[in-house]
């Protein structure tokens, strides 16, 4: 099993919040992320795919569809857009770097899977001390 990775870079803002709580509980919980004025990220995104090597390409996937796959269905949705309010797959969620990693994953799992590879991890950096990985299911 060979495992390859692109790595994609978007700037957005959120604003991390739970409507069910006041105003004081949520800043207890979220403190500056809950800012109603929202704040903002840049986020680096690092896909792994796996795979056995194609024979005829010596590829598990060519790096070149997976970048073209990632920019068009993630990046071009979410680059310097406000993530509560602009992104129609994060309607209704929590915007944490948790959900929009499980979000990433499930809209490149089948795209990846066409190009008869696998994911094996999705890799949000939210901050140079703050990431996240999500291995799927």
């Amino acid at each position: 099993m060979i495992y390859i990775q692109r790595k994609e870079r978007f700037s957005a803002a959120h604003q991390l919040y739970n409507p069910q709580w006041d105003e004081a509980k949520n800043d207890e919980v979220f403190g500056k992320c809950a800012n109603k004025n929202f704040h903002g990220h840049n986020f680096t995104l690092t896909v792994t795919v796996k795979g056995e090597i194609n024979p005829d390409t010596g590829f598990v996937m060519n790096l070149v569809d997976l970048k073209h796959i990632i920019k068009e269905h993630i990046i071009e949705a979410v680059d310097h857009k406000n993530l509560n309010h602009d992104v129609p797959f994060m309607k209704g969620k929590f915007t944490s770097t948790e959900v929009l990693a499980m979000e990433f994953w499930k809209i490149l799992q089948p795209l990846v899977r066409d190009f008869g590879a696998h994911m094996h991890c999705v890799r949000l950096d939210e901050t140079e001390n703050n990431s996240v990985e999500y291995y799927g299911d």
